[in-house]
This record gives C-alpha cells, structure tokens and sequence, in this order.
C-alpha cells in the first residue's frame, strides 16, 4: 500500500421554533439553542471548505506522483480528515477535459503529506485515447432512447471516457427519462460507444425504497416564524423543508405553511399528518448523521434536503432524486397510507449520503451495496429515534404490509424470507434486482452487529444462518455502523462490489479499532459466513526468538513476544532450561540456568478464548570458563514498540504505528519507502559483537509494490560496516511477513554497524516493512 453554504440570517435565526404535533396538538416553543446549533455549522462548512480548497492545491502534484498521465486532471469531490490529522481525499477525474467515468478514487495521506495508499475505482490506464467520436451526439441520443422503450430525452448527450469496466472507451453519456412500472421517475444514464453506438453500461439515477404511514405519534419537528406564518422549515438543520405535491408528479410543490405552529391530527386524511411525518423523519436523521459519525447533512457541506409528500395518486413508493436533492413519498394504495415511516426517510437520505460518497453505480454488485447502505442506514435511524411507535427492529417497511399478509418488505437478519433476496453472494448475485441483490450485504450487517442464530431483539424474534455453518457472537449495531461509514466514505469507489466491500470494511475495522483486532476478524470472518471471502484466524501469533544460548550458573532473560488473539493473553512454556521460569502474564523467561544441556523449548500464548500459539527453539546452556560466548540479543527497541526509533537512527516517519501497513508483532514497525516518486530511507544501529562468538541478524521482511514485472526498480540493502549483505526489491514482493537471516560471526569481536537502506524510483511504490529485529549471539 503506497504511503500516499449557504447563510442563514439571523432573523431567520430569532423565528426558529421546535414545536409538538401529531393527534393531540400542543404549541412548540422556541429553541433556545438554534442560534448556537447554526454558528456550529457554519464553523463545521468553512472548515469542510478549507480541507477541500487543500485538496484541490494538491491534486496536480498528486496526479503526478501517482503516475497519471499529463492529459489527466483530478477534480476535488470530498475531504474526510481523521483525528491524527489523516486526510482522505475523494477525486473524480478528467481526461482531456472529458469527465471520466469510474475514474474515481481516494487518496489517503497522512498529517505529514505523505501519501500512505489509494483506492481506484478501475486501474485501467488512460493513455493515447482518441477523443474525437466517430458518431456524433444525435446517434447517441437515438442509440440511448432505443435502449429504453417509451423514454424521452432528458439531458442531452455529453462525451465521456468509460474506464468502469475493462479498456477505457470513449462514449456518450445520455439521460432518458420516463417511468417504473409502479410509477416512479426514472432517469436512467445510457453510455453509448462513441464509436460503434453499442450501449456500455446503464446506470439509474432515481433511488427507490419503501415506508409506512402516519405513526410517529406525538413529535418535536423545527419550524420557522416568517411575519405572522410558520414555515415547515428547520434552519437548525441546514434548512431543510417540506412540500404538498398534491398528487402531482412535477414541481417542487408548495411549502407547509399555516397561522398557529400546531401541524397535523395522526390521520392519513390530514395532509400535515404525513408531512410531520417526513419532516420528523427528515430532522432524525440529519440528527443521527450529526452525532454519530459528525456528518453535517447529506453532502456535508450544511445544506439540509428537501421532502415532498403527497406525490401522484396511489403511488405506493418513496424514492430520492439527486438532480433536485430531495425525498419524494406516495400516499400508498388509496391515497390513504402515506409511506414516511421514520426508516423510509434515513433510508432515502442516505441515498443522498451514498451518492455524496462512494457514488455507487445503482446496477450488478455495487447496487446492491447501494441498496444495503440505505438498508442499513435506515435502520439505525430507527434505532437512534427509538420512537415508541415505530419499534426499532432489522425489518424493512414492516408497518407498510405492502404484502397484504403482514410480512415486511425485507429481512436483514435473513434475506430470502421475502422470497427474491440472497443470503449469501453467489457469482450471479449482480443479476437481481438492486433491492433483492442488498440481501448479501443486509444480511452481512446483521450479523456483524448481532450475530448468527435464535434471539429476540426489541421484542421481534430473529433466527439468522450462515453459509459455512459458523456461529457468530456480533460485535454490536453502533461498532457494525461505524465501519460500515467508514468504509463507505473513506475506501468504496463507484464500482465496489462485494469483495472489495470486504476489503474496504476491514480496512475501516483496522482504523477505527487496531489493525488485525478482534473487530477487524469479526469482520472478515461475517463476510466469509455470506460466502464472501475466507474465515481467517485470530488466533495467537507467537514471534519465534530464535536459538538462545546461555552459560551455566548465569542470568538469563529472554522476553517472548505475542500478538492477536481475543482479549489479554497468558503464557506458558514447557522444556525451558532448569533454573528457568516464564511469567504467565508478560512472557519473560528469566531466572539462572543450573544445568548444561540442549534444552528444546515450547512456549505457548492463550487468550480469553481458548485459541493458542505457540513457538519452538533450542536453548543450549554451556559450561562456564575457557573464554565461551554468553548467548544473548544485542539490538535494543528490536521491534519498535517504544514508539520512537532510538536507539536505532532512522529517516522521519520510518518508525511507524499506522495501520496502512501492519505490524509483525505488536503494533510499531520500521516501514521504509512506499511513496511512489524518488525516495531514500535508512534504519541503523551499532553494536559490539563479542569476540569468539557466533552472530545472527534476523528480521522479519514485508515487501508491497505497485510494481510490475522482473525487474528491480526498488532495491532494499542491508549492510554490515559499509558492506552489503542482501539485497531485496520490488521483486520480492509477497503477502505477509518473512524471516530473513544474516551470519554476522565475520564481525566477532568488532563494533558494527547494521543498516537498511531503501532507495525508490521515480513512480510506483514499494514499501519495505521490518519488524522484530534480532543479533543473536551463541
């Protein structure tokens, strides 16, 4: 992995009032706190805008470093900045001016500058691409209406480069619309080749999920006093606001308006009651958003969304819409159920959210991911709003009974229930329909926040199976949220699918919890119980010392190192020289050796859950006299953990604790290089080996690379006094960690000074990881 608003016055301020409504009306009295609440943002915009005005300074010299090419532009889309001052930079990019779809990336950097790793939505490289199309932009148009019967020209063809799948193209993007069989708006995205007009790849653009009625019961929404008319309009929440569309299907409608701040009577027959409704549902989830992940709104940025209710007649949908950045709902069969329940809004805004994000592509895998996110989302805005009328629960639209039976639209806790969605990926899943396809990741969710089999949360019983037969304990819905956020706003891409969904969601565990923790396997393991990925273990990792050597009648100390595992560990050890003992809680084998003899050692880490590991070496106690060596480990910090580099010397940012790239054992390391343009970093450190003894440099290697092919572009060298060893490089690259061993016995009785040295190349990463270093004398 390479290291790499609007304003609001204040008299809208002084007329901010939060107010009751529903069956039994009450007079809402002003907030006190609005003005405070909106200063807050304004601060949390201007500091979004600075991080992105940083961004964009940045994006030449990135593209460059990088390696794109000069016809290529990064264009600043999103800034997230982490508490140690990490920032992860969202681009689209252009080439030749032309946007480029699936061009999208993050790049993440660290509080120094230094760029620590990227995420691309295609790795495809866009070079000598003709942009100059051979059908001009009205065979497009007529090749994109063909592809969708009964659609009218909605946005008029722009020429783009398609590199989401395979070998970048140039294509014409065109935007039909027209409606879903249900009648919803459809805006559907047709990429046409611009050469031979064969359709490439069709994206939605309206997003579709489902809710019930009016059964928030009584309620604080925000409202505004403008002269002597309250407004539907809370400027406490980016000025969010909700319109009547009276049964109709375009415009924006017409603003909630009336002369006493008391809004609805609980029944579907008063079109306030389904407002209130929407704009509870609206301000929960901004809230929910805000205080849990410190989102300010949909994009960030303060601007609060819109809602329209009453839309078309006998609608049974609600669906979000970009372009005009609001909700829309239908009044449900009859015009009688009004679908604004309180998971229907966070599931639409979090459409919202996705799109301001990761930008999901709404078709195959990502989707589905799509669709789960605003499943997921929805849910733990119902859980957030804990409203006693609408039990929280893993049930999707369950008050709707859309069915007729009483059965939810969706079960997260098992997808198939409703008789289309998948448990468990398969490699046809992309396929399915956006919503039914979701399953995978609902079901995913579920049980990474609850766990697998029988229980009954809130009241509702779940029984929630796993396809490798494994059972899972859950690490909690507020922990499962958290790294799915994670992973949305800082790792997914446009094209995500399930098993890059995998990789983000761990890699999110590592940032938030410790690399490797017990969340992170939680994680990689509920992926493998849907049948993405494999089960991997979190087991004990016990770092082998190597041979140890003592004299008789002589103090020896040895202290084993251990890592992963569930909870705090316990050592044990068997074969250990006589005279010797290992402390169960810290590892360390200290005492004095009374009996010569080879001794072969086992010594055993056990956490909280049984799991063990182990490791085994000789240990050879020698008689006393005649100028023998005394086995010991001569570097001092071997493996980083004081968190500073002394007393080895080494370049800044060489000693390491991110989670980028992992630790050996524990959590610090050396990490040389990974930068991707010309580089030198170096690790040192004296010290004097005895005479008459025999010497050993280990160390454990990870090498990662961007680089491609036999030869050698990035080189690692260790030396000894100026003269080298071994030489390692881009090359050698290979998953995990590896031991490497020196004889350094030529150096008996002389100082000398051990040194890694990493010189990168101009492009392309490659990073030299060393952890747990040893001079092992006998």
């Amino acid at each position: 992995m390479s290291r790499y608003t609007p304003r609001v016055t204040m008299a809208a301020l002084a007329a901010t009032t939060a107010l009751l409504v529903t069956g039994i009306p009450v007079i809402a009295s002003a907030s006190p706190s609005a003005p405070q609440t909106v200063a807050a943002q304004q601060a949390a915009v201007a500091n979004r805008a600075a991080l992105i005005a940083d961004a964009g300074q940045q994006s030449a010299s990135i593209a460059q470093s990088l390696g794109l090419g000069s016809q290529e532009k990064l264009v600043v889309k999103d800034v997230i900045a982490d508490a140690n001052g990490t920032k992860h930079f969202r681009y689209e990019r252009t080439y030749a001016g032309l946007p480029v779809l699936g061009g999208d990336m993050i790049v993440h950097q660290t509080a120094g500058g230094v760029i620590k790793g990227v995420d691309k939505a295609s790795n495809a490289q866009l070079v000598n691409i003709n942009t100059t199309p051979a059908l001009a932009a009205p065979k497009a148009q007529a090749a994109a209406l063909a592809a969708e019967s009964g659609a009218a020209l909605d946005t008029a063809p722009r020429l783009v480069v398609y590199a989401a799948n395979g070998t970048p193209t140039l294509a014409w993007e065109t935007v039909v619309s027209g409606k879903e069989s249900d009648g919803t708006p459809s805006k559907l995205h047709v990429v046409t080749d611009a050469k031979t007009g064969a359709v490439l790849f069709k994206n939605e653009g309206i997003n579709t999920g489902t809710g019930t009625g009016v059964f928030v019961g009584q309620v604080t929404i925000g409202t505004t006093l403008s002269g002597s008319t309250y407004q539907m309009k809370d400027t406490t929440r980016g000025g969010g606001y909700t319109t009547n569309m009276n049964n109709g299907t375009s415009g924006n409608g017409t603003l909630y308006t009336k002369s006493t701040d008391v809004w609805g009577n609980g029944s579907a027959s008063n079109s306030e009651s389904a407002a209130v409704d929407a704009h509870y549902g609206v301000g929960m989830t901004w809230d929910f958003y805000k205080n849990t992940f410190n989102r300010n709104g949909i994009r960030n940025d303060g601007v609060g969304a819109y809602s329209r209710v009453h839309y078309d007649s006998n609608y049974t949908n609600a669906f979000w819409d970009d372009a005009c950045f609001c909700m829309t709902y239908g009044d449900g069969s009859g015009n009688t159920h009004p679908l604004t329940e309180i998971d229907v809004a966070g599931h639409e805004m979090s459409h919202g959210v996705t799109a301001a994000t990761a930008n999901l592509n709404y078709s195959g895998e990502s989707g589905g991911l799509n669709e789960a996110t605003s499943d997921i989302m929805g849910t733990m805005v119902e859980f957030y709003a804990n409203n006693p009328k609408d039990n929280p629960d893993y049930l999707i639209g369950e008050l709707i009974d859309l069915n007729g039976n009483g059965t939810p639209l969706r079960y997260m806790d098992q997808p198939s229930k409703d008789g289309q969605s998948a448990d468990y990926w398969s490699s046809t899943v992309g396929n399915k329909d956006v919503h039914y396809s979701s399953g995978v990741a609902n079901h995913f969710f579920y049980l990474l926040a609850e766990g697998s089999g029988a229980k009954t949360i809130n009241g509702v019983n779940y029984n929630s199976p796993t396809s490798n037969g494994s059972t899972l304990t859950g690490i909690g819905r507020d922990k499962a949220a958290q790294i799915w956020y994670r992973a949305l706003s800082t790792y997914m891409t446009s094209t995500t699918n399930y098993a890059a969904a995998r990789t983000a969601t761990i890699n999110a565990a590592n940032d938030l919890y410790g690399a490797g923790g017990v969340e992170a396997t939680a994680v990689a393991n509920t992926w493998a119980a849907v049948n993405v990925g494999s089960v991997v273990s979190n087991s004990p990792t016990v770092t082998n010392p190597g041979s140890q050597t003592t004299q008789v009648n002589t103090a020896a100390s040895l202290q084993i190192k251990a890592s992963g595992g569930t909870g705090a560990l316990t050592y044990s050890a068997t074969g250990l020289p006589t005279g010797l003992s290992i402390n169960a809680s810290t590892g360390l084998i200290s005492g004095t050796a009374t009996a010569t003899g080879t001794y072969n050692v086992t010594v055993t880490a056990k956490d909280t859950a049984a799991k063990t590991g182990s490791a085994s070496f000789t240990w050879t106690v020698n008689t006393g006299g005649g100028g023998g060596c005394t086995g010991t480990q001569l570097l001092g910090n071997p493996g980083f953990e004081t968190g500073t580099a002394a007393p080895w010397t080494a370049t800044a940012g060489v000693v390491d604790n991110s989670a980028s790239q992992a630790a050996h054992g524990g959590s610090w390391k050396a990490w040389l290089n990974g930068y991707g343009s010309a580089h030198t970093d170096s690790l040192s450190q004296t010290v004097s080996i005895p005479a008459g003894c025999k010497a050993t440099l280990s160390f454990w290697l990870h090498i990662d690379t961007a680089e491609t092919g036999t030869t050698q572009y990035d080189k690692l060298t260790v030396s000894a006094n100026g003269t080298a060893l071994k030489t390692y490089s881009n090359v050698d690259a290979a998953t995990g960690y590896t031991q490497r061993s020196i004889d350094l016995s030529a150096y008996a009785g002389q100082s000398v000074t051990i040194k890694f040295n990493g010189v990168e190349d101009s492009s392309l990463q490659t990073s030299f990881v060393i952890d747990d270093t040893a001079v092992t004398t006998s």
